[in-house]
């Protein structure tokens, strides 16, 4: 009986520095592969105008019709649509994200309420969010050819944009704006929660940028009549298509994953930056409700994986070995204590007197 409680005493202390010592990998060797951006991911965003805000578009009708001036709609409901997906090439530390997106005013038939259309591809580290050394490390289609297929353009930038570091810090971040194809910081701005999860606010101001100077395109130079301008005289003008934006966004920091982000964005015609003379487009555009709960909902099945391995099971795994281990130790104790020994008493000698 000694010997079995002996060999049970052993595996216990064997079991239970098994998995202690799991207890303490798991959340060294474990969370660091499950710590990435999903391969997975496939996600729609819609973000729409605040509604009781300044939301001006210009009729492009009105440029090119034979009378009166440029015509600024006003209050209207403008809708960006994004799908974003993961292409080739993408692996263990890399990842290729597309996302086409649309702008477009949605008090219209979708055939002529599209404002700006956009396919971009860039490829990230899965760990940083930054794009990765190689050039060209993206593109970026703005334009179709004559069958309707996309024409990108290969683009070489820095800086995060759709989704932020593995464990996101309270500091500014180079972040890419893909209208200026230019980056600027995006600085962390407070800390708070979406629906009871800590969220990090972080925001960026993109500069007044001549955009005849980032995309040479007819709609970014135009040269009109002084009237259709809204100025006096018969005289042609030019005017030069300029961009400015303030962009928000609240990032879930242990997964880097943006839950909620916000564009004040402004395109307008001027002859110089300093000087709006007829507004393109300015809009103050929000993530909706029905996005921030898919996001949310991603959000959370990656949280409860890092909670999984990084918290729960290193704790069952380390009760469970110490109690392993203090139970092989104790019957370890009493199996050598309990072992019956024999106590042989040296044989007596008996003298005998003598006879004298």
């Amino acid at each position: 009986m000694s010997n079995v409680r002996r060999l049970i005493a052993c595996i216990l202390v064997g079991l239970g520095a098994l998995l202690l010592a799991a207890a303490v990998m798991i959340p060294t060797y474990t969370v660091g592969k499950v710590a990435k951006t999903p391969l997975d991911l496939r996600i729609t965003t819609v973000a729409k105008s605040v509604p009781g805000e300044e939301s001006l578009v210009l009729d492009s009708k009105s440029l090119t019709s034979p009378e009166g001036s440029a015509k600024i709609d006003t209050a209207v409901p403008i809708v960006s649509q994004r799908f974003l997906t993961v292409e080739e090439p993408s692996g263990s530390g890399e990842m290729t994200v597309q996302a086409g997106q649309t702008l477009r005013r949605d008090d219209r038939d979708a055939s002529v309420g599209l404002l700006t259309a956009s396919v971009d591809r860039v490829t990230i580290d899965r760990v940083t969010g930054q794009p990765i050394d190689a050039s060209p490390n993206g593109s970026i289609a703005v334009t179709v050819d004559k069958s309707g297929t996309s024409v990108a353009d290969a683009s070489q930038r820095r800086g995060l944009q759709y989704r932020f570091p593995i464990g996101t810090e309270k500091q500014s971040y180079p972040y890419f704006d893909l209208n200026a194809r230019a980056t600027y910081d995006i600085d962390f701005i407070d800390e708070s929660q979406i629906n009871g999860v800590p969220v990090y606010h972080f925001q960026q101001t993109i500069p007044v940028t001549n955009m005849w100077d980032v995309v040479p395109a007819a709609t970014n130079k135009l040269t009109l009549p002084a009237a259709k301008w809204g100025l006096p005289g018969e005289e042609p003008v030019t005017m030069t298509r300029f961009y400015t934006n303030t962009r928000d966004v609240w990032v879930e920091p242990r997964t880097g994953a943006v839950l909620k982000g916000g564009e004040k964005i402004h395109l307008y015609y001027g002859r110089s930056a300093e000087q709006v003379d007829v507004t393109a487009l300015k809009s103050h555009i929000v993530f909706d409700e029905p996005t921030i709960e898919a996001q949310m909902a991603v959000t959370k099945e990656s949280l409860d994986k890092l909670d999984l391995y990084g918290k729960t099971l290193p704790i069952i795994l380390g009760i469970a070995g110490a109690i392993a281990l203090i139970a092989g130790a104790v019957l370890g104790f009493l199996s050598g204590g309990s072992t019956s020994r024999r106590t042989i008493d040296p044989p007596t000698e008996r003298i005998r007197p003598s006879n004298l």
